[in-house]
């Protein structure tokens, strides 16, 4: 998984770096597949279906700018200065699944746009710290929605986080929030345990819809902005172990 999921981040790196005004999310798709084809990988996303969609997933990453939240199909139209686009990436590697995500500002941002950015990445870098055996996932949701909430952002509940391993969706489900209606679905963690986390965090209210007649995109209701972050870690005897962060 590690394998698999240093494929992942160079893919991130690499996107990262070309990520500026003018760049089309079909050039990035394009040299998302070259590096995934290159190391020897499959692409997880493509040919994925979902019942709501007119066609299987077409890409190798999903590009989410503005705000679309996640699962956006990359497309002619360039970037520009001042988006956001959250790209997330999975890979198959020797039987075993990476995952992950982030979200990179075109240029410069507005403040506002560049503090949703942060708090995003702040939740989960709280849900890598505070991941532990013997603690229950909700004690760590919780930890992840004060962050947001309290900086007056929205946690998306319609899609969350999932366990990962020789598939890409595995349970247990990980949400990013927690409420008394989990209380059933809540767990404890323990070691061996492989996690994908990725708080999807919006500018405004946390009500999505799905954004096109495609049937994947999916957008905020209120058209405020979206961010995403993910990482895969494995739970160890004395916290995390990141999977996806290149090491």
């Amino acid at each position: 998984m590690r394998a698999a999921g240093r494929v992942v981040h160079r893919v991130l790196t690499e996107l990262g770096r070309l990520v500026r005004a003018g760049v089309t999310t079909a050039e990035l798709e394009t040299r998302a597949n070259e590096i995934i084809r290159e190391a020897g990988g499959t692409a997880l996303f493509k040919g994925v279906e979902n019942p709501q969609a007119r066609f299987p997933f077409p890409a190798c990453i999903c590009a989410s700018v503005n705000e679309q939240v996640v699962h956006g199909i990359p497309n002619e139209r360039p970037l520009v200065e001042g988006d956001i686009v959250s790209i997330d990436c999975g890979v198959r590697l020797k039987g075993y699944c990476g995952d992950a995500a982030r979200t990179f500002a075109v240029g410069q941002v507005s403040p506002e746009v560049q503090r949703l950015l942060d708090v995003t990445r702040t939740a989960l870098e709280i849900a890598e710290r505070e991941t532990r055996p013997g603690r229950r996932w909700g004690q760590v949701a919780k930890l992840m929605q004060k962050c947001v909430e309290g900086s007056n952002f929205g946690v998306v509940r319609e899609f969350v986080g999932h366990g990962i391993g020789q598939e890409m969706h595995e349970e247990p489900k990980i949400p990013n929030y927690y409420d008394r209606s989990q209380r059933n679905a809540d767990f404890e963690l323990r070691p061996g345990m492989a996690l994908a986390i990725e708080p999807m965090v919006t500018a405004g209210r946390s009500e999505v819809k799905l954004g096109d007649d495609t049937g994947w995109s999916v957008v905020t209701k209120d058209g405020s902005w979206a961010a995403h972050f993910e990482n895969v870690v494995a739970v160890t005897a004395d916290g995390v172990d990141v999977l996806t962060d290149g090491s």
